[in-house]
């Protein structure tokens, strides 16, 4: 593999982990974000925020046979940030929240520029992994406080 195509991988494992913190960040952090640029790049829609629905595909204990396990609601957008060269974003959402959308492909276009991504990771995208990562933290003492250990004891026949 050429090194061209190994910066390629990690460039897009990186925008992978931004996009879904994107997705899971909350709205209002996101606007305060927003509200923060100033003043805001100009950008132009591609695909204003539109709602439909996603297959969603699962697999039996994460490695059988993928099947079709429903159907949800996604919110996508698509955004151009004026600059040389032109930003192309991609907002993906779960649920109906069009403003969501909107604001993750701004945002996943201005990560995309150099000069801006550093301190976005640190001011959008390093909050929102970090109240995900309390979130799931929480989640599992809860359910550690539920846990019942089993013991299996072996009765002598007498």
């Amino acid at each position: 593999m050429n090194m061209q195509a190994m910066a390629s991988e990690k460039d897009q494992a990186e925008r992978a982990r931004w996009m879904a913190a994107l997705n899971r960040a909350d709205l209002a952090r996101l606007e305060a974000a927003w509200a923060d640029l100033a003043p805001p790049p100009a950008h132009r829609w591609l695909r204003r925020a539109e709602t439909g629905l996603v297959m969603v595909r699962g697999r039996a204990g994460g490695t059988g046979q993928p099947f079709n396990l429903g159907e949800m609601t996604m919110t996508r957008a698509t955004v151009v940030v004026e600059g040389e060269p032109p930003l192309v974003g991609f907002g993906y959402v779960a649920g109906r929240s069009a403003r969501h959308a909107e604001l993750a492909a701004l945002f996943d276009a201005l990560l995309q520029d150099d000069a801006r991504r550093r301190a976005l990771l640190a001011a959008v995208i390093a909050p929102v992994e970090e109240a995900a990562a309390a979130a799931l933290l929480a989640r599992s003492a809860a359910v550690a406080a539920t846990r019942v250990d089993f013991t299996t004891m072996v009765r002598g026949d007498d």
